[in-house]
C-alpha cells in the first residue's frame, strides 16, 4: 500500500485569514512574521520528505520567481536556501484553467479538480505531496478529507477581513497536535496530523 502523505502549508491570522481585507496581495498581516526564527524553522520542516509541490498559478508565479533567486544566494539564511533549492528542484504540479505550458523546470500545469489530481498522485510515486500556500488547492483537499498533515503559521493579528481557510460547510474532522512553537513576536508554528 502506498503511503504518500498529503501535507498542506499556509499562514493565517488569528481570525483565520490568509490575506488581509485588501485582497490576495494584502499580505500585511502575514509578511512581518515570515522571517522569524520560528517561521524559518517551519519553512525547513514543511518540505522535508516531500517530493511533489502543489501550487496555484498565482502562488507559482510569485514563489518560483522569488525563491529561484534565493536558491543561489550564498548570503541567504540556510533554511531559506534549503527550501528554495527544494522548490526549484522538486516536481511541481501547478493548477491553472488558462495556462498549459510551465516556464519552470520540473513543472506541469493541470486543469482538473485538486482532489482528483491528488488521489492520482497518492497512487503513483514516492515521497509526500505538499500543497504549498495555495488556498485554492488546500480548501478542496480539506473538503475531500485528503489532508494528512497541516502546517500552520499563525500570526498575532486580527485582519478583520480577507480570505478564510476554514469556510463553513467543511466536514468535521479531528487533528492531533504534533508540533507547537511560539516566537518572540507572538507568532506560532503549529503542525497537526489528521486523526483517522
Amino acid at each position: 500500500m502506498n503511503t504518500r502523505l498529503v501535507r498542506a502549508n499556509i499562514s493565517l491570522t488569528l481570525d483565520g485569514r490568509y490575506h488581509g481585507p485588501g485582497g490576495p496581495m494584502d499580505l500585511g498581516p502575514i509578511v512581518p512574521f515570515m522571517t522569524t526564527e520560528v517561521a524559518r524553522g517551519q519553512l525547513a520542516r514543511i518540505h522535508d520528505g516531500a517530493t511533489t509541490a502543489l501550487l496555484g498559478r498565482g502562488s507559482a508565479e510569485g514563489f518560483i520567481g522569488y525563491w529561484g533567486q534565493v536558491a543561489d544566494d550564498a548570503d541567504a539564511d540556510p533554511r531559506d536556501r534549503g527550501y528554495a533549492r527544494w522548490l526549484v528542484g522538486t516536481d511541481k504540479v501547478v493548477f491553472s484553467t488558462t495556462l498549459t505550458e510551465a516556464p519552470w523546470d520540473h513543472a506541469r500545469f493541470v486543469d482538473a479538480p485538486a482532489a482528483d489530481v491528488v488521489t492520482d498522485l497518492k497512487g503513483d510515486g514516492e515521497g509526500d505531496i505538499l500543497a504549498n500556500t495555495s488556498p485554492s488547492i488546500i480548501k478542496p483537499l480539506l473538503a475531500a478529507d485528503l489532508v494528512d498533515r497541516l502546517y500552520l503559521m499563525v500570526t498575532p493579528v486580527i485582519a478583520g477581513g480577507g480570505g478564510r481557510l476554514f469556510d463553513d460547510g467543511l466536514p468535521g474532522s479531528s487533528w492531533t497536535l504534533a508540533h507547537q512553537e511560539t516566537g518572540e513576536l507572538g507568532e506560532m508554528a503549529l503542525v497537526y496530523d489528521r486523526t483517522r
